[in-house]
């Protein structure tokens, strides 16, 4: 019996110490935090930067999925609400708080007309607090936006 509780004992020493590594003596760049700062709109729709534009982006996946590569249509207007076609935009993005980027290079690979884009090569690959940012470059004018994901 005096055998069974040392087993017992050891098991339970065990486990208390693999609990403690993978519990709160985390570094922060392990630690699976997402936070967003307070103020932070996760809006589908948002005005560039510098008042240019009114973007909107739907994802071909809703919810969007982890691991799971799809598409968007990103939608671009004047602040006046006009379709903007013939732009060149650029797509990148990442997650804030863990300092790194996408695990895949999204583009804009074909002009729909009537300002939509398609947005090809989107993933994620963990849950949490991520930014894309779209910088659009139309009629000798620049702008940027930046979208927040909470996944």
């Amino acid at each position: 019996m005096r055998r069974y509780f040392l087993l017992f004992g050891a098991l339970l020493w065990l486990a208390a110490a693999i609990g403690g590594c993978a519990g709160g003596a985390a570094t922060p760049a392990m630690q699976m935090s997402s936070n967003a700062p307070a103020d932070a709109d996760f809006g589908m729709t948002r005005t560039s930067d510098g008042g240019l534009f009114q973007v909107t982006y739907t994802p071909a996946l809703e919810p969007i999925a982890i691991n799971e590569l799809h598409q968007w249509t990103l939608h671009v207007e004047t602040a006046d609400g006009l379709p903007v076609d013939d732009a060149v935009i650029a797509v990148s993005g990442g997650m804030p708080e863990h300092n790194h980027g996408m695990p895949t290079e999204p583009a804009v690979t074909e002009a729909l007309g009537n300002g939509d884009y398609r947005v090809e090569g989107m993933q994620f690959q963990m849950g949490g607090w991520w930014t894309i940012t779209f910088v659009i470059d139309a009629a000798g004018q620049q702008d940027s936006v930046t979208f927040n994901l909470k996944l």
